[in-house]
């Protein structure tokens, strides 16, 4: 059995970004000896299970981070891939991740959770895959976000669908194509027709 020394176990989570203790459990190195890196203040617990090693550089999506290292089947959806995609001026005070309908819905204590049920398609289309801070993030393709807005128009605002639609035309011309296909998929191409034309 491999002894992991303090310095060797900082090195790792240092790689990883934020950590899970399962994540180490599964490489051999106990719990006991995650807890004596905290004691020592070279590893801050941040949340219930979840850890960065102390010099770990926060980012702005630090919180996109965490999330997804607590809950990986969700893709992050609606105002905060918005955000995340510079496609709106609010600022949500929840974080919104799509889940499958029948998934359980995750306890998190911080930040905030809304979630979202999608399905088939819907569900399972237009998921990018980017990395923040070393963590291995789901997030839907700014177009596949406009086309949800306007699907789930009723939870975030006709008005917020609107702005990311003539942001996302200012922002990614030529990709008119894209968008009808989300806008296919999402079954809103009637709904999100007259504002397309007035923006185009």
């Amino acid at each position: 059995m491999t002894i992991w020394r303090n310095d060797q176990i900082l090195h790792l989570i240092e790689q990883l970004g934020i950590v899970r203790p399962a994540e180490l459990v599964v490489r051999g190195i106990p719990r006991t000896q995650l807890y004596r890196l905290v004691r020592k203040g070279m590893v801050e617990r941040q949340a219930r299970g979840i850890y960065v090693a102390s010099q770990h550089p926060i980012t702005a999506h630090h919180t996109l981070a965490q999330v997804a290292k607590r809950v990986p089947a969700g893709v992050f959806c609606l105002l905060t891939a918005l955000r995340f995609h510079g496609l709106t001026t609010q600022a949500p005070a929840e974080v919104w991740i799509a889940l499958p309908e029948k998934a359980r819905k995750p306890w998190i204590d911080y930040p905030r959770l809304r979630v979202a049920r999608f399905s088939g398609l819907a569900l399972s289309e237009g998921i990018e895959i980017h990395r923040l801070e070393k963590v291995e993030v789901r997030i839907y393709s700014a177009a596949k976000t406009v086309a949800d807005c306007f699907k789930y128009r009723n939870k975030v605002g006709i008005d917020v669908a609107i702005e990311a639609l003539r942001d996302f035309s200012r922002l990614n011309r030529g990709q008119a194509t894209e968008l009808a296909r989300f806008a296919q998929i999402c079954r809103v191409t009637r709904v999100m027709q007259p504002y397309l034309d007035a923006v185009t």
